[in-house]
């Protein structure tokens, strides 16, 4: 039932698909997710990774298709979060002779607190190398893409990248290879992937791209979705951009609202944006969820983001996203040129409004002017206001 897939001569994939997975800690996965695990059959058997606790049955079908897994002679482990790590301890009892390589020191002090001392641990430095008979794999950390312990391994015969969460998708399809399926929707997905996962980390991803600059990549082998083999530039461009921050002139309005004047507010505020011919996209927080709408931050220069006051602070929909936005913005790059306003409605005091600013103050975002508050109900003149006001600022700014 579940058969292997050749990715190269004698180098399989024997992942599982997780058709049904939706949300994966916080972010939706509307198109599901793989977890890719791969077998090189070489003097030495190899596995490289291994899937998500329940889906071990899944991932032995399609390895008993080639060789018995008691044989396996090395696993690898190039990142210890449970959706790469967590059949370790099913390879481990069927291949108890098998050598667990991870990197050194994060990945042997994270496999150890998951699994105990017992198995026989061979950690890794970075630019380190292992001969398994034709093949010699080579290993590069890139901690923090995403977790300290992370690490890709590289065979130079088959000139494959495999990266783990590096450059994956949360994508589930019959297809394996990027050429198989609509490239629009797996950059798509891939673009989600960075924006809710590895946005963070920019810094990381950039020292990353250097340290694999010198490999000859045809091909990329992530941990999640479709294997790159056709478009292993685009990815690897994309990400480029990505961690550099190049920014789009392009808006966002963010907003939740009680009594519809905090949304009027948000639509006129839509059609400043457009008078100063900035693309813009409206998202009302009941409607859109927030992982959606960081795959738009991603690259937008502008975030208005709106809430009524409620209870002396924001709406709790806009402190969570703002919340989720914080958590998600790049560390270490304060001055990226990302622009934010506030703005929103009220009754005794404009608290919500100063929340929300406070809120992208916090995220790292320039705000070049004070919160948009109106008391009470707008009208179309009160909306035509606004909406004058903001694109006057918008265009002083620019």
């Amino acid at each position: 039932m579940y058969e292997p897939i050749q990715v190269a001569p004698d180098v399989y994939w024997v992942g599982a698909i997780d058709w049904n997975e939706r949300n994966f800690h916080g972010y939706t996965t509307d198109r599901g997710s793989t977890y890719n695990a791969y077998l090189i059959m070489d003097e030495s058997i190899t596995l490289i990774d291994t899937v998500k606790p329940g889906f071990a049955p899944e991932m032995f079908e399609r390895i008993r298709a080639i060789v018995d897994p008691s044989r396996i002679d090395y696993l690898i482990s190039n990142h210890v979060e449970q959706d790469h790590s967590g059949s370790i301890p099913d390879v481990m009892a069927c291949a108890p002779h098998a050598k667990l390589i991870t990197s050194s020191p994060n990945g042997l002090k994270g496999l150890q607190a998951h699994y105990g001392t017992s198995y026989d641990y061979q950690p890794v430095k970075s630019g380190d190398t292992l001969s398994i008979g034709k093949r010699t794999l080579q290993f590069v950390h890139i901690p923090m893409v995403h977790w300290p312990d992370s690490m890709v391994t590289y065979d130079a015969a088959d000139q494959i990248l495999f990266s783990n969460d590096a450059f994956g998708q949360h994508l589930a399809s019959s297809e394996r290879f990027d050429d198989q399926i609509d490239l629009p929707t797996v950059m798509e997905q891939a673009t989600k992937y960075y924006a809710n996962i590895v946005m963070p980390y920019c810094m990381q991803v950039q020292r990353a791209l250097e340290a694999c600059a010198s490999l000859d990549i045809g091909m990329i082998a992530p941990c999640h979705g479709i294997i790159w083999r056709s478009h292993c530039a685009d990815i690897l461009a994309s990400y480029h951009v990505w961690s550099t921050q190049q920014l789009e002139e392009r808006a966002l309005v963010v907003y939740d609202s009680m009594w519809h004047s905090t949304e009027h507010m948000a639509q006129a505020i839509v059609n400043a944006f457009t008078d100063a011919d900035i693309p813009v996209r409206l998202f009302d927080l009941k409607c859109n969820h927030i992982s959606d709408i960081m795959t738009e931050i991603l690259s937008s220069r502008y975030l208005a983001v709106g809430s009524p006051t409620l209870n002396s602070t924001m709406m709790p929909t806009v402190a969570a996203f703002l919340c989720y936005l914080k958590g998600l913005m790049p560390r270490g790059m304060s001055d990226s040129g990302r622009m934010g306003f506030a703005f929103g409605s009220y009754g005794w005091a404009p608290l919500g409004p100063k929340s929300v600013a406070s809120g992208l103050e916090a995220a790292g975002y320039q705000q070049p002017f004070g919160p948009c508050t109106h008391q009470w109900t707008l009208d179309a003149v009160d909306c035509e206001k606004l909406r004058n006001d903001v694109a006057a600022r918008l265009k002083a700014m620019n």
